[in-house]
This record gives C-alpha cells, structure tokens and sequence, in this order.
C-alpha cells in the first residue's frame, strides 16, 4: 500500500471528541496549536473548515504558514418541513462550495447530519425505522444539494454515516444508483459503512467511477458487531472505544486502499473520531506515525 503524500490529509476531530462521545467543537484549542501539532506529526494537508471569522484567503494564507494545505471539507444536510431550514442548508452548500473554489480543492464530502436525539442516534448502524418514502427524499435532498455544489465547480462526494437517514450498504447503493454520476460522486468513510457492516472495499470497487476523496479510520470491528448485535447506542459505542488511530485497530485499511481504482487522484483523510491515545497531540502524532509509513 502506497499512498500519495499530497493527497494524503487529516480531520482532525480528536480535539473536538467530548466525554459523552459526541462532538464539542468548543473543547479545540486555537487553530494555531491545532495547526502546529499537525505540521509536527509529518502531515501536510488539513480537512477544510474555514472559521467563521475568516476568508478563504486568510485561511489558505494561515494553513501556508504551517507548511499545510487544504484537503476536501465537509457539509451535513437534514430532513425537514421548513423551507427557512431548507434554505439555510442551501446557503451553507454554496457558501462551502464556493471556500472550496477559492482554496483549489475541487471534492468536498456531502452527507446527511445528525442529533443527538435522533433515533438512529439511539439505534445506530442496523438501519433502524428504513422507510422507502423517506429514503427517497433524502436522496432527493442530496440531489439538490449536490446541484447547489456542482454549480460552484466543486465535485460532491455522498459520504454516508452511522446515526444518520443514510448510513447502511443498502441505502449508500441506493442513493448512488438513483443519482446521476454527473451530480454526485462518492466519497465513502471506510469506519462508518464497516459500524453499519458494510463492505466498504467492494463499494469502493462496485463505484469506482465515482470515487472522489475517502475517509481513513481504524476501529474494533469485534467490538462494531457486539454494539450492532445489544443494541448500544451512538455514544455508548463511541465511549466503548470503538474508534483508534490508523494501524491500532482491525480494520482492513491496507485492503480499502488498495480497493481504489488505478490512477486515483482523489484525497485520503484520515480521520480519528475519538483518540485511543491520552491526548489529543499524541493521537494525531500517532497518525503521522502510521501515515510515514506509507507516503510516497
């Protein structure tokens, strides 16, 4: 396994990993230090996410100052009846889009969001409540979303995720055969579909054309089976210690990467939703670790 290493970047997630195993992001320290802590582990591009406070351009400049670039971004969509709620998710798509012009990154991920109460929340990665009707709609959201992103010349990459109305093999292959290739590529998270018990290198196989950026993860497959089979909840199985740096875990990244089609030019993120490590630096130290081993 080879992997490019200016195409290989982080998400770096484990500053923001709360102790009830959801997401804060109020618990990151400056981006500076986050920033700092990344150059220092050997890795040279960062997830996107362009502060609210400031331009795609001061961002690009700040990253540059760090010896980092910028790899694809993220946008979460949700179901609803409100049509304010419905533009705000539009507005937010194209606004995104637009930072990802402005930064030259040509993919970000598209997927559907989530909260805490939300009942895959509480059942997560079986599929729970599977409703054809509303399968539909979510496909048809992403649809639309991934129009609002093409017209900024950004690739949309359907990113599906445990908790969420698009989180099983059966749902991913849906919304991907129901939906033009020339609307929405792919962009699969090898832990997400292996939680839901997904075969995440046959999609990547099965989809090959569409393949635009990935998601790297590691995790307690043994322990993904087990939450699967009682039960557990989102944050139970977070906390259990399902999720670990690259090469700590048992899940087959070496088979997943090798799954993606010959001259892929897309990104590699990895992405640690929850550190296995003391500390936050040492957990993205350890990323750079494993990342060493395979750069080209």
């Amino acid at each position: 396994m080879k992997i490019r290493q200016d195409r290989l970047a982080i998400n770096p997630l484990q500053w923001v990993a709360s102790a009830e195993g959801w997401i804060d992001p109020t618990l990151a320290p400056s981006l500076e230090n986050r920033l700092e802590v990344i150059r220092d582990a050997g890795i040279t591009a960062v997830h996107s996410d362009v502060p609210g406070d400031m331009t795609a351009a001061a961002y690009a400049a700040l990253l540059a100052e760090y010896g980092l670039s910028a790899a694809p971004g993220y946008v979460p969509v949700r179901l609803t009846e409100d049509e304010g709620e419905r533009q705000q998710y539009r507005d937010t798509a194209a606004r995104i889009a637009e930072q990802h012009a402005e930064l030259g990154v040509p993919t970000m991920f598209l997927a559907m969001g989530m909260a805490k109460d939300a009942v895959r929340v509480a059942h997560p990665a079986v599929g729970q409540d599977a409703d054809q009707d509303r399968l539909e709609r979510v496909r048809d959201l992403l649809a639309e979303t991934a129009a609002i992103i093409r017209a900024e010349g950004i690739t949309p990459a359907f990113h599906p995720h445990v908790g969420t109305w698009a989180e099983t093999e059966e749902e991913t292959r849906f919304v991907l055969d129901t939906v033009d290739a020339s609307i929405l590529g792919f962009g699969p998270d090898m832990g997400h579909l292996a939680w839901a018990g997904a075969d995440a290198a046959q999609l990547v196989r099965d989809y090959a054309d569409r393949v635009a950026s990935v998601h790297i993860k590691d995790l307690d497959l043994n322990l993904a089976a087990q939450a699967r089979e009682a039960a557990w909840d989102y944050r139970r199985t977070v906390k259990a210690g399902l999720w670990s740096e690259p090469g700590h875990g048992n899940a087959d990244i070496e088979g997943f990467v090798d799954a993606l089609p010959d001259g892929f030019d897309g990104w590699l993120i990895i992405e640690v939703d929850r550190g296995a490590q003391p500390t936050p630096e040492e957990s993205v130290r350890k990323c750079g670790e494993w990342a060493a081993k395979y750069v080209q």
